[in-house]
């Protein structure tokens, strides 16, 4: 698979069949001791067996143990993070746990940690990670924006199909009923042309269908209405806040348990009544 950049936060993923599956990550925390490493590690094995290509929509990395930073806490930092070169640590041993899955990954979308480093320390952590990965694994992998757009796109006889994903890492905090849904219906009504959204930050997981009534011109009938599929979908995190129950940051504003881990977009070009559709969904990985 080829995956094209457009522009700084535009990509374009030339899909080699009519069936594709993308793995959507987000809030994985990978430095914070509190990030499961055990259910990241699954997840990411489970896309070595299956070749699934990863898209990391934000806040990969946490990073938040930093001198000046007034969210520190010393319970919140791995020992081999703990020294003088804070930062600098930090993307030496992600390059090398991320080596084995380094063939996977497509492209890594900023979220507000690592735009705060940017900030707050003049560094920016997610670009030196991703330039020493693809030096030391000869790899292509792309920085996109905290906002973006993937776009999909299969050749088949003489026309290009084409689905379009708009990313955001998101905003906001999301809340205990709505669990995001007024940030989905917002997507709706700000990007007009997305057949997917997704987005991430509060640490929910799940998704959602809706339909849209679109005016298409067809050149034998002239202008005729067409039924729009737009699949959106919040990715959760695998930082676990939550624990025990016991205390700490999260239990004190009473959130709840998270469900921990990404989803798997799956896009099928499928034809119907003489002409190509795209079958939209995504699922969580397998428990």
């Amino acid at each position: 698979m080829n995956v094209i950049k457009h522009t700084r936060n535009i990509h374009e993923f030339e899909l080699p069949d009519m069936k594709f599956q993308l793995a959507v990550l987000s809030d994985v925390h990978w430095d914070n001791p509190k990030c499961d490493r055990d259910k990241l590690k699954k997840d990411l094995e489970y896309c070595v067996k299956h070749e699934i290509p990863i898209f990391i929509n934000g806040d990969l990395f946490c990073c938040m143990q930093g001198k000046g930073d007034p969210r520190r806490n010393k319970s919140d930092i791995r020992p081999e993070h703990n020294n003088a070169r804070y930062l600098d640590s930090i993307v030496e041993t992600a390059v090398e746990w991320w080596k084995p899955y380094a063939h996977l990954l497509t492209v890594i979308g900023y979220g507000n940690h690592e735009t705060g480093i940017i900030k707050h320390q003049e560094t920016d952590i997610l670009a030196r990670f991703v330039d020493l990965l693809n030096y030391q694994c000869k790899t292509n992998i792309q920085t996109g924006g905290y906002g973006g757009w993937l776009l999909f796109t299969r050749e088949d006889k003489s026309r290009k199909l084409r689905v379009r994903a708009k990313y955001h890492h998101g905003s906001g905090g999301g809340g205990i009923v709505t669990k995001g849904a007024i940030n989905l219906t917002r997507a709706l009504e700000m990007y007009e042309d997305m057949d997917v959204f997704t987005m991430g930050h509060i640490h929910e997981n799940w998704a959602r269908n809706d339909m849209r009534e679109t005016l298409v011109h067809s050149q034998a009938v002239g202008f005729v209405t067409n039924q729009k599929h737009i699949h959106s979908m919040i990715t959760g995190t695998y930082k676990d806040e939550y624990a025990d129950g016991f205390g700490g940051w999260h239990i004190e504003r009473n959130a709840p348990v998270k469900i921990l881990g990404g989803r798997i977009l799956k896009i099928h070009f499928k034809p119907v009544n003489g002409k190509y559709i795209s079958d939209l969904d995504s699922v969580t990985f397998p428990r």
